[in-house]
């Protein structure tokens, strides 16, 4: 039996090890941890590499959003549009803020946002909840991004601020424009599972605007623009700089990881094809420019479960992103949802099973995973 991981990043490290090994010495000889040259370099080379003019380093993905939601002014009693179908972070956030989730179905083949019921949940929206209706946060998931075109014509149309929730999507592209450079503010997890992982939390904010780019320094340091002088109420959403440092020197690579994700994505394609897998299982679908699969996610048609312990039994790894949507999350039931309003998420919910995807996977890894499937059909 062959050993398949999720994912496994002691390969990754090894690349870059001495390089990490000298930049965390002259950081522990420095002393300075918080913030700092370190982090004021990676702010510069990710807005760089998204394509906007800044990017503010956070303490974490989800500190991103709330960042940028108070930075909107986002708070009590308004509502925020987003899909039941994502990590919890994007609507727990909202309620963070004391913002109200309102939630959209997804696409059935790419799992983002519909924009269609974008639209049609506003134009549904009684008069009063519309006018407290303040942002929209599309999830670029598995690292493909939303159709952005269709999510900011219909943010403009209802006079929303779209806050891209990109923590799944450094690097990916839709009509030549990359995540976080589409909407009013762009929001990164270093997470370390991420394509782009930090060794701990962190995470960027990227932006145009020259006003809001002022009010996320101020806000990750409780507000102040000026040491111990408060302007607002911010938080704590410092960047360490070992996490910034080891991000830089991730980001040189990022891009040669992306393109082997995608050999392997599209092998896998051809490998399932070939197996006459796809009569069981649906392939990922790729509609925009560049997809940098942070996950492979698969649609089984029948005993997702089954086949999910079948693999593990046989040394592969695998998971289920998302096994519960938002909507019928316990701490989201005042939201008066129940089970039936989002069928799209749902059926995601019951049939989707992500595959290892990660750059150092080996043809021979990539062609056991592809067998153990077809042995359990």
């Amino acid at each position: 039996m062959m050993k398949v991981p999720l994912l496994e990043l002691k390969g990754q490290y090894a690349l870059i090890k001495e390089e990490v090994m000298k930049v965390t010495r002259e950081i522990f000889d420095s002393q300075m941890f918080i913030l700092g040259q370190h982090v004021e370099n990676l702010e510069k080379e990710i807005a760089s590499y998204t394509g906007t003019k800044h990017a503010v380093g956070v303490s974490s993905g989800t500190d991103a959003l709330i960042i940028a939601l108070m930075a909107e002014g986002v708070g009590h009693g308004h509502r925020v549009i987003t899909t039941p179908y994502t990590f919890f972070a994007t609507a727990g956030s909202v309620a963070r803020v004391g913002a109200i989730p309102v939630f959209v179905d997804i696409d059935p083949e790419t799992y983002n946002m519909d924009v269609n019921k974008l639209e049609e949940t506003l134009d549904a929206m009684p008069r009063q909840d519309r006018r407290q209706c303040r942002a929209v946060i599309p999830v670029h998931l598995y690292g493909q991004c939303v159709d952005m075109d269709g999510v900011c014509r219909v943010a403009k149309q209802y006079g929303l601020s779209v806050i891209e929730d990109a923590a799944q999507a450094i690097g990916a592209e839709h009509n030549g424009r990359r995540a976080g450079a589409m909407g009013d503010f762009g929001c990164f997890s270093f997470f370390p599972t991420k394509n782009l992982g930090a060794f701990g939390d962190g995470g960027i904010v990227t932006l145009d605007s020259e006003e809001h780019y002022r009010k996320l320094l101020a806000l990750r340091v409780h507000g102040a623009q000026d040491r111990y002088y408060h302007s607002t109420v911010g938080g704590n959403f410092r960047l360490d700089a070992i996490q910034a440092a080891v991000v830089s020197i991730k980001l040189k690579h990022l891009d040669n990881w992306t393109e082997k994700r995608r050999i392997n994505a599209h092998r896998y394609g051809e490998l399932f094809r070939a197996a006459g897998l796809d009569r069981y299982i649906k392939l990922p679908v790729e509609k925009c420019s560049r997809h940098i699969y942070n996950q492979y996610v698969i649609s089984v048609q029948d005993r997702r479960n089954e086949l999910k312990a079948f693999l593990a039994e046989n040394g592969v790894g695998c998971e289920i992103y998302y096994p519960l949507p938002l909507h019928l999350q316990k701490c989201f039931s005042y939201l008066g949802y129940s089970e039936g309003d989002f069928p799209v998420s749902e059926y995601a919910a019951g049939h989707t099973l992500a595959l290892p995807v990660f750059p150092e996977l080996s043809e021979q890894q990539q062609d056991y995973v592809v067998e153990t499937i077809a042995r359990f059909f």
